[in-house]
């Protein structure tokens, strides 16, 4: 059975040396970019490559297109090719760090329409907390072909301009609450947030272990949110396009597929002093 959003730890150890499961290490600190890469080298699950958030999962940045924004399609298929992953992979992501990292892979997979892409629950932590196999051998996979799409699951700082005020999409931000509020800003030259935006902080999808809550459980908060508008009314955004698929994530376990992302984010948003803001 393919594995689309969550896959266990001890599912994850039942197929580590199956040919068909593809496994990448996502650790990563924005406020030491070399810690993940230094981590995989020292330990790292058996068999898993290592995708790095700066150089893998986004493009250069300009000081005016966010923090991480999105690479080029056709550049990024090349990177996950040259990993050894097709359309036939079961694609697997792991972090130490609530599973934002990871999100962000299994968000970008689906962007260019792979399915079978899931996020390990509990992570690298919880890997082992469990006295599970770790290694420092780097694999060397025979390079493929990766085709895919990109679909039209974002929106650009134009459209969340137009929405702003209008009936009928909600913002939310993934930040933690002091972010979202302006307060304690250490990554953006400028604290605040999008007008109107509602805060949903990625944390409060996980449970005291930092694993992910029950769907239902999920399902439940993300509808809360939603009310009476359905799950593509809703588009998410953090600092720069990471946590938020977090979100996404959850909302997919949730059962709720269809919402979108904001790439660029507040980091974006913030860059251009034109574009409204708000604190508090």
């Amino acid at each position: 059975m393919p594995h689309t959003t969550l896959v266990s730890t001890a599912e994850l150890a039942a197929h580590l040396d199956d040919p068909a499961w593809a496994l990448f290490d996502c650790r990563h600190d924005l406020a030491q970019p070399d810690s993940g890469a230094l981590a995989y080298a020292a330990a790292h699950i058996p068999g898993a490559r290592f995708l790095h958030l700066d150089r893998d999962l986004a493009a250069p940045t300009t000081g005016k297109n966010g923090r991480h924004p999105l690479p080029d399609a056709q550049a990024f298929m090349r990177t996950l090719g040259a990993a050894g992953v097709d359309s036939t992979k079961q694609v697997v992501a792991y972090d130490d760090k609530t599973g934002v990292y990871a999100a962000r892979l299994w968000w970008m997979l689906r962007w260019l329409g792979h399915e079978n892409v899931a996020v390990l629950d509990g992570g690298y932590a919880k890997w082992t907390k469990e006295g599970r196999a770790v290694n420092n051998a780097v694999p060397q996979p025979a390079p493929v072909r990766f085709a895919g799409q990109p679909r039209p699951v974002t929106v650009d700082a134009e459209d969340v301009m137009r929405s702003l005020g209008q009936p009928g999409r909600i913002l939310v931000d993934a930040r933690a609450p002091d972010r979202y509020r302006g307060e304690n800003e250490t990554l953006d030259p400028l604290g605040g947030r999008i007008p109107g935006s509602i805060n949903r902080f990625f944390r409060e999808n996980l449970d005291a272990e930092g694993c992910f809550k029950p769907a239902a459980e999920l399902a439940s908060a993300y509808t809360a949110l939603l009310g009476k508008l359905p799950p593509d009314a809703l588009v998410h955004s953090c600092g720069s396009g990471v946590s938020a698929c977090h979100n996404l994530l959850a909302m997919e376990i949730a059962g709720l597929p269809g919402s979108r992302l904001y790439p660029g984010s507040w980091s974006e948003w913030c860059s251009d002093p034109s574009r409204p803001t708000e604190k508090g």
